[in-house]
């Protein structure tokens, strides 16, 4: 774990995408095919209307469809939390924010920011949200989501205490997806961080706000 002072992010991700990514993208027409097919479905799951095409594929999907069996498992879990999930799209994405800047993890955390823009999250809420859930200005929910994750990210559990919070406030299907939720984008960290997967244009990383 590392705080949110720019210097700190920025050394982050110089760590992160300074060298050359280990694995390059694939130019098989068949894989780029299905990696266009699948980008539609996450972005269409996380509330985008980009267009996708064939010149527009993202790096990130060229590359992890090179493993077309286990990375299209990975996208339908991602799908059905992204777009048929239990959570609140804000209470989604807050989760998702924390455990990505938790893990350093510059492509996920700069494509979620655009998500949480798109969910009428602000800057400054972005900028607490780096901060955690010590941070003023929460409700007790959102305090108690980003506790969650960082206890998560820290014991793999969640303490009797913060787990009262989140069953006051929601049902037993938010309170299983939550840390299937946090895991998932936990591994996703994980997949880019190890292979240096570059950010797609617009992603500003851990610097987005």
């Amino acid at each position: 774990m590392y705080n949110s002072t720019s210097d700190a992010a920025r050394e982050r991700q110089q760590q992160i995408l300074g060298p050359a990514p280990r694995i390059g993208p694939s130019t098989s027409d068949a894989v780029i095919d299905a990696a266009v097919e699948l980008t539609r479905n996450v972005r269409r799951a996380a509330g985008s209307t980009t267009p996708v095409d064939r010149d527009s594929v993202p790096e990130l999907m060229a590359t992890m469809m090179r493993h077309p069996d286990l990375f299209k498992a990975v996208g339908d879990l991602s799908i059905q939390l992204l777009g048929h999930g239990a959570l609140a799209k804000r209470e989604r994405q807050l989760a998702i924010l924390r455990v990505t800047w938790l893990c350093g993890a510059p492509y996920a955390f700069g494509e979620h920011v655009t998500h949480c823009k798109r969910i009428g999250m602000t800057s400054e809420e972005i900028e607490r949200v780096t901060a955690g859930s010590g941070a003023p200005g929460w409700s007790e929910l959102e305090r108690a989501i980003l506790r969650a994750v960082e206890e998560l990210h820290e014991t793999a559990a969640i303490s009797d205490a913060t787990w009262a919070v989140l069953a006051r406030h929601w049902d037993e299907r938010q309170l299983i997806e939550l840390p299937i939720l946090v895991g998932q984008f936990t591994q996703v960290a994980y997949s880019q961080n190890a292979l240096r997967l570059r950010l797609a244009p617009g992603n500003a990383g851990l610097m987005a706000r």
